[in-house]
């Protein structure tokens, strides 16, 4: 009887082992994923303040700075770093200060 529970406590110690170590790296994951997307937003947003001309006295949907392209294609820039092309209702008028 024993060596019976020395064998279940060794497996279901195996089965913990396994499973915190698969929880530790989900969370490597997604603080790598995070630094990526915050070094890719930045970079995109750098890039479009350079190239491409910001839509002053306007702003996103959620306040995000608009740009305008060589094409005349306003967008933002989103947390991922992917540009975000607006209609023209989704744009609007930053509050005065």
């Amino acid at each position: 009887m024993s060596k019976r529970i020395y064998i279940l406590a060794a497996i279901l110690g195996l089965g913990l082992t396994f499973t915190a170590a698969d929880s530790f790296a989900q969370g490597i994951d997604s603080t790598a994923k995070k630094v990526g997307n915050k070094a890719a937003s930045t970079a995109v947003k750098g890039v479009s303040a350079i190239k491409d001309k910001i839509y002053k006295g306007k702003q996103g949907p959620n306040g995000q700075v608009v740009y305008i392209d060589n094409k005349d294609r306003k967008y933002y820039v989103d947390d991922k770093g992917k540009k975000v092309f607006l209609k023209p209702s989704q744009i609007k008028n930053k509050p005065e200060e």
